[in-house]
């Protein structure tokens, strides 16, 4: 049922949004981010594997001639998408980089327009221009901040990264794949590529600091990568891809909220609007109107 795979994508960015708790922990461990990228996945694959040789091993098996699909997930998406991000954030803020990524749903409208054939609707860019302009808003971006025509287009490209998730995503789910399987090999590839960029000395440390620190790691890894990742590849399977990440754009609302309870963070007034734009695009995606849309061709 599509309302299903929607709520499915929409816990997704909810778990998601909940990043920014486990990372500034570890970032006070002196934790970077590609440190953080490192366990966060690799940790998902240790997650996933124990899970799958428990209760479905054949989700193991993968034809070699679709391995692209899963290269495409873990590696040019999920790794390349982290690369330019966190690069961005340095040249730009984290604000100006969360809105550049979360350029992602147009990427992927415009690329399943012709690779998938999904439908451009008037609903589909009227939820899209609010969702982006929620991101904005609740970035804060308009207050200020950091501008680099380098830091911009890295910024730019995480979108596009980010965004070839969803599609390469779909392609793997159009030869039969389940999201089990989509995850397991995602994370597998992101892993193996991410561990050129780790310093491993950096997360030993971090792993004997503390008594606890398996406990935050470990929801690191179950939280942040195993659940989400789990349950948006499990929303793909129903859901257009264009729907899907408009619906994912609720993280940034969701990293706002945690701010406002961990660390007292609170917007103002238009970051408050920003979160009610979001919302009221996931809603617009998800309520059947009466009238039926009319398809821009």
């Amino acid at each position: 049922m599509k309302n299903a795979s929607a709520l499915y994508v929409l816990l997704a960015g909810i778990l998601w949004g909940t990043m920014g708790v486990f990372s500034t922990y570890l970032n006070s461990l002196g934790m970077g981010s590609f440190e953080v990228a490192q366990v966060r996945i690799t940790l998902g694959l240790v997650i996933v594997a124990v899970y799958l040789v428990i209760f479905n091993r054949k989700m193991f098996k993968v034809k070699i001639k679709d391995l692209w699909c899963f290269f495409g997930t873990g590696v040019i998406s999920l790794l390349f998408f982290s690369c330019c991000y966190f690069a961005s954030i340095e040249m730009t803020s984290l604000s100006v980089a969360a809105v550049l990524l979360y350029t992602a749903p147009t990427f992927v409208m415009v690329m399943s327009l012709f690779l998938f054939r999904e439908k451009l609707t008037g609903n589909k860019i009227l939820a899209l221009l609010m969702s982006f302009v929620g991101c904005i808003l609740v970035s804060g971006v308009l207050t200020g901040g950091k501008v680099s025509t380098v830091g911009i287009l890295l910024g730019l490209g995480s979108g596009f990264f980010y965004a070839l998730y969803s599609i390469f995503g779909r392609y793997a789910i159009n030869r039969g794949y389940e999201s089990w399987t989509i995850v397991l090999y995602t994370f597998l590839f992101c892993s193996a590529g991410c561990a050129f960029f780790a310093d491993w000395s950096v997360i030993c440390d971090a792993a004997v600091s503390s008594p606890n620190i398996w406990l935050i790691l470990l929801g690191l890894g179950f939280v942040t990568a195993f659940l989400p990742y789990v349950f948006y590849s499990k929303g793909l399977e129903k859901l257009e891809s264009s729907k899907a990440s408009i619906i994912a754009s609720v993280e940034p609302v969701v990293g706002t909220i945690m701010g406002m309870i961990f660390f007292d963070q609170f917007p103002d007034v238009w970051g408050y609007i920003g979160i009610a734009l979001v919302i009221g695009a996931i809603v617009m995606l998800n309520v059947k109107f009466r009238a039926k849309e009319k398809s821009i061709k």
